[in-house]
């Protein structure tokens, strides 16, 4: 695996750059933040992730580990792509990634061009739990949201998987009441995969009931 590259930037374009490593240029696709940072003629430094597939090895860039590892996670997501994964980071940062994932805010993936509702969905869906915002613990008291606060963006993420907001607050309230400490926790990622669960739908059957209303 190629961790990073250190080496003279020998161009610059709109998409990627090529590094100059002793007389070997590695082209190296990154976001428009990332290829900024870059000077033609002078060293730089990028953290990389190699893509193999059958018939090409693509690097992908960025300034940081913390980029890297969340675009890693990104494709974790079925769906999801290095291209759109990289599109992700170009309209978000790492931190605001991982905020959204964690609280469950799929409105904020759409923004991102390419991704509609049923993708951002999915990916709240899949990645619940999986990132966490930096300074938050695993414990229920460092990563608990207030009652207030968590049940508009479980609501979100239910609406973004095809729901109306009626039945989601609906699925919600009677999933809670059967799991009662949920409720006290405030765990955004715990509450909706407790009301999925209660519905009885997993991540494929919920792409479909969202297919159904489309």
């Amino acid at each position: 695996m190629i961790s990073f590259l250190r080496g003279t930037v020998a161009h610059v374009g709109l998409s990627s750059a090529v590094i100059d490593l002793n007389g070997a240029g590695m082209s190296v696709n990154a976001t428009p933040q990332t290829l900024s940072r870059l000077r033609t003629g002078e060293e730089g430094k990028l953290f990389t992730s190699l893509i193999v597939r059958e018939d090409s090895l693509t690097l992908f860039g960025f300034a940081s580990d913390d980029e890297r590892e969340v675009f890693d996670v990104l494709l974790s997501v079925s769906g999801v792509g290095p291209r759109l994964a990289l599109a992700v980071l170009a309209v978000h940062d790492p931190e605001a990634i991982r905020v959204a994932a964690h609280t469950g805010d799929g409105k904020s993936f759409t923004k991102v061009p390419g991704i509609g509702p049923k993708v951002a969905g999915r990916i709240v869906l899949e990645l619940a739990g999986k990132l966490v915002p930096h300074g938050t613990g695993e414990g229920p008291a460092a990563s608990t949201t207030a009652p207030a606060e968590w049940k508009p963006q479980v609501v979100a993420a239910m609406t973004s998987l095809g729901w109306s907001e009626k039945d989601a607050t609906s699925s919600i309230d009677k999933a809670l009441a059967d799991s009662p400490e949920l409720a006290d926790k405030g765990q955004v990622a715990e509450i909706l995969r407790a009301t999925l669960r209660w519905l009885g739908q997993d991540g494929a059957r919920a792409g479909n009931r969202v297919g159904s209303r489309g």
